[in-house]
Parts: C-alpha cells; structure tokens; sequence
C-alpha cells in the first residue's frame, strides 16, 4: 500500500498501488494476535467449556464473515474509504456522528488493550523477578511510550509488529502442542465442565460479535487497494481463518492451566519472558494503532484540531478509562457495540448497491442524509429493547441490529430503489 500517510483519505485508490488480497488477508489476520483476543478466547473457553466454546466461536466468525463479505465488495468497487463511503449514505455531517462513536469505540479498545497490557506487565514482574510495581503507573507509564509511537514512530513498531506477529503464531501453536501433549486425550477438553457457568452460548457469540463488529463497517478501508472483486472476498478469510485461530489457541492451554491470563499459562510452561516479548511488542503496535485509528477519526470530525493534539487527548481520555478498570465492564462494553454498528453496514450497502448502483461521485455529498440516519437511531433503539429481551425479533440483537437498519432504510428509500437508472 502507499507509503503516504494521508494518500487517498479522500479520493479513489489508484491502479499503482492496488494489492493482492491475501497481503490485506495476512494483515486482518495479525490484528487478532493481541492480548484483549486472546484474553476473550480464554475466559469463553474457561465460562462455557470447550465444546461450546467452539460453537461460539463458529457462529461469531459465520456472521462476521458473511457481513465482511457484503462490505468488502462496496470498498473494491467505490476504491474509497469506509470515512467518504459514510458520507455518501449518511451525508457530511452525519458522517461525522458516526465516525464519533467509531472513535469512541477505538479509544474504548485502547483502553482495555492498555489495562491488559499492564496487567501482564505487572505478573511477569511478580512472578520472574519477584519485584512489584503499581498497575496505576504502568498504565500511566505504557501510555505514554505508546502515545509516543502513534506520533512519531508508528511505522517502525509495525515493521518490527510484522516479524513478530508470526514468531507470536508459531510460539502459541508450540504451547497448543504441550497443552494438547499433557492432556489423558483430546477429548478430555470436551469433557471440561466449568464449575461456575455464568455465561449462555448466545451471551458468547453475542461478545465475540461485538469484539470484531468494526471489521465489516470498517472493511472498505482494506478492499479499496485490492485488485480484483474475487481478491477481496478472499482477503475476508484472515478473519474467518485467523481470529477463530487465535481464539482456539488460547482456548486449549487455558482449560489445560485454569488460568485466564496468558503470561501465567506461560509461567505453566516456563517461557514467561519470551512469551511477554512477544505480547508486548505485538500489542504495543495494535495499541498504537489503536490510538492512531482513533485520533484520525476525531480528526475528521473538525479540520481544525491537529493530528497530535488529537493523538493527545485521546491517549488522556484512553488512559483514564482504563485507570478506572475499563476492562471489567469488555463484555458489556463489547455488547454495545453489537446494537450499534451492524445497521451502520446494511445502510450503506444498500445505499451503494441499490440506490446509487455502485457509482460514487466525489462531487455528489449532502450535507444530510435524514433517512439513513433515523434508520439508524430505530434499528438501534428497537435492537436496545430486544437486546434487553422485552421482545425478540430473532433472537440475536446483533443481527436484528442489522436486518432492522436494512428494513427501516429500504423503508423510506423506496422510491429511489425502484426509481429508473439513468
């Protein structure tokens, strides 16, 4: 992809920098490879059990596929970002109050990525070199190297992230084998029963959903530099191969240890340094684009702010939630994503395909787009109530989410769809 750091934020991808589709596969794949994932794949694991802990994992990475696969073509046809493709269906300034909660959510990922990241910090410390430090200054401290990096050296945490986000595969899969190695037999992990079961399957499914809903909203900033339609829909398997993996690599050695976090599963196996190395760096990277992500959205919201006092502010904002334990509220927080953002990705799919029949023109934005977003706001609120089960629609708020933001739009768009093309 281009070097240039702002090159096509609004414009069309051009010819000379399209890529093949299994380049943009490996990189959605190596997004999955942090701590937050793997902390999910473990504490699922460890509330359901492994066999249903599977299922979820299935079922999460079958709706999250097909809704990729919807969104991925909109990015590979239109060769423009997920920011002007919202424009186009929302108008300009509704573009914008979209693009404040995706920024917020970022920021909210920031957050948990930071406390995660402090916790392992703070264990390998205790557990390898008997020494104890305040999470609190960890948190304050880590912050401000990753904030650091956003600013002025992102690009080189992600080139060292490239060569250790394999290294981190390969490490996982060797821990996968001792855990598998140490087992009666490998159906014993479906013979694993937690003693306390809070957490329901669809409860399961519901997080996992939530925790990649951004990938199909956001799937158009990958597909744009795709060569072909067929590319782009294969750039869909890393997540459909590579989060389900990371999943099921934490998984196994958490129901063989007992242990959620991942740097005392490693003190299990006696390989807590290289493991934290490993973590440390990957997630520093994802944490830093995390920040980097965010602070480009905010950005969009007014011209005005600076890229950097913006990276700023967001750090601060980041790093008090997560000194104030944002990652114990992950699940509920992943939940809420999942009323949010799925009718976001039906609404500008049919507005794309149907309504403006897969041509885009940069001179063709309003100001509002009223319809999209009241459609929006109801397939939200209604997916509230069905999420608080006062009544169901189909019985997953997510997908109701979704079906219900492609209903309500088609609803007042009618006219448009059926409207004569010229």
């Amino acid at each position: 992809m281009s070097n240039t750091e702002d090159q096509y934020a609004t414009t069309k991808v051009q010819p000379k920098d399209f890529v093949s589709g299994w380049v943009v596969a490996l990189i959605i794949a190596s997004t999955g490879l942090s701590v937050s994932t793997l902390f999910l794949g473990s504490e699922i694991a460890l509330s359901l059990g492994f066999e249903k802990a599977l299922i979820a994992f299935g079922i999460s990475t079958l709706v999250l596929t097909l809704m990729c696969m919807a969104t991925t073509l909109i990015g590979n046809r239109s060769r423009l970002s997920t920011y002007m493709i919202l424009h186009f269906s929302f108008g300009e300034y509704g573009a914008k109050i979209v693009n404040f909660i995706f920024g917020v959510t970022l920021v909210g990922w920031f957050a948990v990525a930071l406390e995660l990241l402090a916790i392992a910090i703070f264990d390998t410390a205790a557990s390898t070199f008997s020494f104890s430090v305040s999470k609190e200054l960890i948190i304050i401290v880590t912050s401000l190297f990753i904030t650091f990096t956003t600013v002025y050296g992102i690009r080189s945490i992600e080139k060292v992230a490239n060569i250790s986000i394999p290294i981190l595969t390969a490490f996982l899969g060797y821990i996968f084998y001792l855990s598998v190695a140490e087992l009666e037999s490998f159906s014993s992990l479906f013979d694993f029963v937690p003693e306390e079961n809070g957490m329901t399957l669809f409860k399961a499914t519901s997080i996992l959903v939530g925790a990649a809903i951004l990938f199909p909203v956001l799937m158009a900033d990958f597909s744009r530099f795709i060569k072909t339609d067929k590319q782009s829909l294969a750039s869909v398997l890393g997540l459909t191969i590579g989060t389900p993996l990371a999943y099921f690599l934490s998984a196994v050695p958490s129901i063989q240890t007992g242990e959620v976090d991942i740097i005392k599963i490693m003190e299990e196996f006696n390989m807590v340094i290289p493991a934290f190395l490993l973590l440390f760096i990957s997630t520093w990277s994802t944490n830093a684009t995390n920040l980097y992500s965010a602070s480009l959205t905010f950005s969009t919201i007014n011209k005005k702010w600076t890229f950097k006092n913006v990276v700023i502010v967001s750090s601060i904002f980041g790093t008090l939630l997560a000194l104030f334990g944002f990652a114990t509220y992950l699940f509920e927080f992943l939940e809420f994503l999942g009323i949010l953002a799925p009718s976001i990705s039906s609404i500008y799919f049919i507005h794309f395909f149907w309504i403006k029949r897969q041509r885009y023109n940069l001179d063709d934005i309003a100001k509002w787009e009223p319809s999209a977003l009241i459609s929006w706001v109801l397939s939200s609120l209604i997916s509230v109530f069905t999420y608080l089960e006062v009544f169901q629609i189909t019985g997953a708020y997510f997908l109701d989410s979704f079906l219900l933001g492609a209903v309500i739009y088609l609803a007042f768009q009618w006219k448009a769809i059926f409207k004569p093309a010229q």
